[in-house]
């Protein structure tokens, strides 16, 4: 659970340079990406949201609600590190 929360942060830092180099023309950038940037984090954040309370409600350990709630923005993370960077860190 420590490592995926490190991932998140390593990947997230990473899609946040990936970006911010194509905003200043360093990298090729379309327009499906700034539309991408928004419409990305809602869907991941209820998802994550969605997996603990279900786990919360069926009276988990707060470990594992924490760890549901990590891996649908885990997976947003790797899925945006790979698609502008490449394969860069493992999954």
């Amino acid at each position: 659970m420590g490592m995926e929360a490190a991932m998140i942060a390593i990947e997230a830092h990473l899609v946040v340079s990936y970006r911010t180099s194509q905003f200043c023309g360093l990298r090729p950038m379309d327009g499906a990406e700034v539309r991408r940037m928004f419409s990305e984090k809602p869907p991941a954040f209820a998802a994550a949201a969605l997996a603990a309370s279900y786990l919360a409600f069926s009276g988990q350990r707060p470990d594992r609600i924490f760890a549901a709630a990590l891996r649908p923005l885990r997976g947003e993370t790797n899925r945006n590190s790979r698609r502008l960077g490449g394969e860069i860190l493992p999954s």
